[in-house]
């Protein structure tokens, strides 16, 4: 999990994993495509294309796209098909389960598909944590290894993000700069190419 600047100096979480997969999707895509276009024959090259413009947004929205944008007035989520922004005063809520989430206040959940739940880093947070209670100090949010020069953190990154953006919605939610209704645009930069690519590969596969 990366947190980074964002806009207007938002703090801006990031999957290193889904960005990783997405630019090695998006190269295999290329190449392949690209010998197609260039080499293929009959309608080949053309159903290559289509194949792509159906693709390419596909994997940019579910692996580049994602991200969440934590401002002082607000939370801004970018999901694969959607633009949410909620102020804090309109945020009810975080949830962590198998998918982080957040309600806003009228009930309606929004996930945060650029922090993702990993079973495995809470197992290993838990494992740490164990080892500090063995230690004498079960309180503490890291532990000195062996070495005595290790720290070990006692909560799996994606729960700490939940934790860093619960305790920044509590904080601001008073704020007059942070009143509002929640704002959710379609990401139509992403579903028309993709609807113009299913289309046209549709179109061409019934034609042979």
């Amino acid at each position: 999990m990366t947190s980074e600047p964002g806009p207007t100096h938002d703090r801006a979480y990031r999957s290193p994993a889904g960005i990783a997969g997405g630019c090695l999707l998006l190269a295999l895509g290329a190449w392949l495509g690209i010998d197609a276009v260039v080499g293929g024959e009959g309608r080949t090259p053309w159903v290559a294309l289509a194949g792509l413009l159906l693709v390419v947004p596909l994997v940019v929205a579910f692996t580049l796209r994602p991200a969440v944008f934590a401002g002082e007035n607000h939370l801004r989520i970018r999901n694969p098909f959607r633009s949410i922004t909620l102020p804090w005063a309109a945020v009810s809520g975080f949830r962590s389960g198998y998918s982080n989430e957040v309600f806003d206040q009228s009930g309606t959940k929004y996930q945060l598909w650029s922090v993702p739940v990993s079973l495995r880093g809470r197992k290993k947070a838990q494992r740490n944590l164990a080892r500090a209670a063995a230690a004498g100090d079960p309180g503490r949010p890291s532990l000195i290894g062996r070495s005595g020069a290790q720290n070990r953190p006692t909560r799996a990154p994606a729960d700490q993000v939940m934790d860093d953006l619960r305790e920044l919605g509590e904080a601001r939610a008073a704020e007059p700069a942070a009143q509002g209704e929640p704002e959710v645009r379609w990401a139509y930069e992403i579903i028309a190419p993709a609807l113009a690519g299913a289309v046209a590969l549709a179109a061409l596969l019934a034609i042979g």
